[in-house]
């Protein structure tokens, strides 16, 4: 996570300052069709299979095209690489192959590069980084020269989405030649933007590709070229924004995004992704025996958090507070359900109900999030008469202390890999597997059901149940959503996605 300069808002206005009397040229801008980016955090490798980072996994959905495109406005599942697909049963997918493509060495794709890539990151050898991405597939098979079958170990209804972006296309003959490593400094792939030049870790430039097949649905690159740099300093960032040698920076924390919107050249943007907090509650833990059995009392833990003022004070921006243990935005995620509405009275008063009118004790432990939202959460609690002691840890450590069932709640968040459905949020946590220590032998049959269906009717439905069983008996506490800012030029028109991708091929110059 990028340190945020808002504990020193005296020296970023200082810089911001300085930036605006500054003299020197400014090498930004539409003046030589050169869009000049900024991430925080070194990309790794170039090649996605192998990068876990965002900023890397930006950067190869410019590179590289997939058989399958996602509409981020629509939800709609489009052919990319593919001309045209067909779900032939729940469990076998047939793709005809675009005819047109061309990867950036000058090679025609064909089926053969599909089927290879396909199978070669699917295997157990080769040990792709988001194994979620690739587990689901038994095999592809060519079945003539521009025509795939994709066959499933089961039926998988995230097929599609991760067929979207997730599982880009390599030349076959290329990776064969230069393996892993050669594709993460040199990659080659077949879509809008090609790396014309790399220093590691440092500077990476894109050219457009102008043979860029036609009926893309990403569309030919606008821009002529991109600079990417890695700037670790968030204040460098700023300065060389407002001096203009950048047009484009994100992940700008609240308060530093106010100050340079001040600025006459620059404009902010905000979007709300994936990405929401909660707290889970085990209500088995110390063996049932815990205040947490009670479901007044883990109401009343609910009732006890005031999400929207914490959203209001510490967050902002396009962040919500959020009822079902799911992201609005995501398919499936059922809204109406029973709310929990924040009043520490009524809290007080579930607590008394349920036998503990001095209140109770509590650890919470918490991971991957602000510390100061943290105690704002134990503050609220605190008033309503629980009191818990914070337990910060590291993400693994955390996780693992709750899956042992010694963590009594976990404060921690969730991007769904940036994926939106629900499959990925509730269908995971509340389904029977080692992240569920509620086993509602009402809920698990329902989400084992949607996790397993390729008809989304009845995921919808089924999802639906689950997430009403859910909020009545009060298994989480959903907090909010969160969100992504950007900061970049005003002559620049770029979109940030809610699955954290920016689509820098579309973007113009105003």
């Amino acid at each position: 996570m990028r340190k945020s300069t808002t504990q020193a808002p005296a020296l970023l206005a200082a810089i911001l300052l300085g930036a605006s009397a500054a003299s020197g040229p400014a090498f930004a801008g539409k003046a030589d069709d050169t869009l000049n980016a900024a991430f925080s955090a070194e990309v790794t490798t170039l090649d996605p299979y192998k990068e876990s980072g965002r900023e890397g996994l930006v950067m190869a959905r410019l590179i590289y095209d997939a058989l399958l495109y996602k509409d981020m406005k629509t939800g709609e599942f489009r052919p990319e690489l593919a001309e045209s697909y067909k779900v032939v049963d729940d469990k076998t997918i047939d793709f005809k192959l675009r005819q047109n493509v061309k990867f950036h060495n000058g090679q025609p794709m064909t089926a053969d590069d599909v089927v290879y890539t396909l199978n070669l990151v699917s295997s157990k050898e080769y040990n792709a980084r988001y194994q979620i991405a690739v587990e689901w597939i038994d095999r592809a098979e060519k079945l003539g020269e521009f025509d795939v079958r994709l066959h499933m170990k089961k039926p998988n209804p995230l097929a599609l989405e991760m067929l979207a972006g997730n599982l880009p296309i390599y030349p076959k003959a290329y990776y064969e030649s230069v393996g892993s490593q050669g594709m993460s400094v040199k990659p080659v792939g077949a879509g809008p933007y090609k790396l014309v030049e790399l220093t590691p870790g440092t500077r990476y430039v894109l050219e457009r590709f102008e043979d860029y097949y036609a009926g893309s649905p990403k569309g030919a690159a606008k821009i002529k070229r991109m600079v990417t740099r890695v700037l670790p300093e968030a204040n460098t960032q700023y300065a060389e924004l407002v001096n203009g040698q950048l047009d484009w920076i994100w992940r700008v924390p609240p308060d530093d995004a106010r100050n340079l919107a001040r600025q006459a050249k620059v404009a902010v943007s905000n979007a709300q992704i994936m990405r929401f907090a909660y707290i889970s509650i085990n209500p088995n833990y110390q063996d049932g025996k815990s205040p947490l059995a009670d479901v007044r009392v883990r109401q009343a833990i609910n009732m006890a958090v005031d999400k929207p003022g914490i959203v209001k004070a510490l967050i902002g921006g396009a962040s919500q507070a959020i009822a079902s243990a799911c992201n609005p935005i995501q398919f499936g995620c059922e809204t109406d359900v029973k709310a929990y509405p924040f009043d520490t009275a009524k809290a007080k008063a579930l607590l008394a109900e349920a036998g503990h009118p001095d209140g109770i004790k509590l650890d919470l432990v918490f991971t991957s999030l602000p510390r100061i939202q943290a105690e704002a959460i134990a503050n609220n609690l605190g008033k309503a008469g629980i009191q818990v002691t914070l337990n910060e840890q590291q993400y693994a450590p955390g996780i693992s202390a709750w899956r042992e069932g010694r963590a009594p709640l976990l404060l921690t968040n969730w991007g769904s890999y940036g994926v939106g459905d629900v499959g990925l949020s509730v269908g995971q946590f509340f389904s029977g597997t080692g992240d569920d220590l509620a086993k509602d032998k009402d809920v698990i049959p329902l989400l084992q059901s949607a996790n397993a269906s390729m008809d989304r009717a009845k995921r919808k439905d089924d999802y639906s149940k689950a997430l009403k069983l859910i909020a009545d008996k009060a298994y989480w506490v959903p907090l909010w959503t969160y969100n992504v800012i950007t900061a970049h030029s005003k002559d620049l028109d770029v979109t940030q996605n809610a699955d954290e991708f920016v689509e820098f091929y579309r973007a113009n110059w105003k």
